[in-house]
């Protein structure tokens, strides 16, 4: 982000940056928080030999799964404290391919309605080309609700 963070965006980014780090999915495939505020959430991914396929680019199922971890966390700040919101839907465009170095993940909130939010994440290779846009789709899990 070129712009400086509020305290309380610090504030969101570092809860955020803490709880990450009970999540093993995110730990092993090494999804780091850069910056979370109201309705929209990036995260940075430094490459690793063991992200890429056989081809030598990033295997589209980790692309993926940043991008829907991503927009959750940006799902989450717009939704009552202490619901659970599980993945509906998840389409994704690859644009091009991701040799390695540092990727980012920008997720935004698109609607939050009464069952279902809705979002974007759009994937930039290290020189800041469009690698990858999702579109998803995030509703309650059983005994929640994102009534406020």
């Amino acid at each position: 982000m070129t712009k400086k963070m509020s305290k309380e965006q610090k504030r969101i980014t570092e809860m955020v940056r803490q709880r990450m780090k009970e999540s093993r999915s995110t730990d092993l495939l090494g999804f780091d928080v850069e910056s979370v505020h109201a309705g929209r959430a990036i995260f940075r991914l430094d490459v690793k030999p063991n992200h890429k396929q056989i081809h030598g680019v990033v295997h589209g199922g980790i692309l993926a799964a940043l991008a829907d971890t991503t927009a959750a966390i940006a799902a989450y700040t717009v939704i009552p404290r202490g619901t659970e919101i599980a993945t509906v839907e998840l389409s994704i465009n690859y644009l091009e391919p991701v040799p390695g170095g540092r990727i980012k993940a920008d997720a935004r909130v698109l609607r939050a309605g009464r069952n279902f939010v809705v979002t974007e994440c759009e994937i930039f290779n290290e020189d800041g080309s469009l690698a990858a846009k999702a579109l998803l789709t995030f509703g309650a899990t059983a005994g929640h609700s994102l009534y406020r």
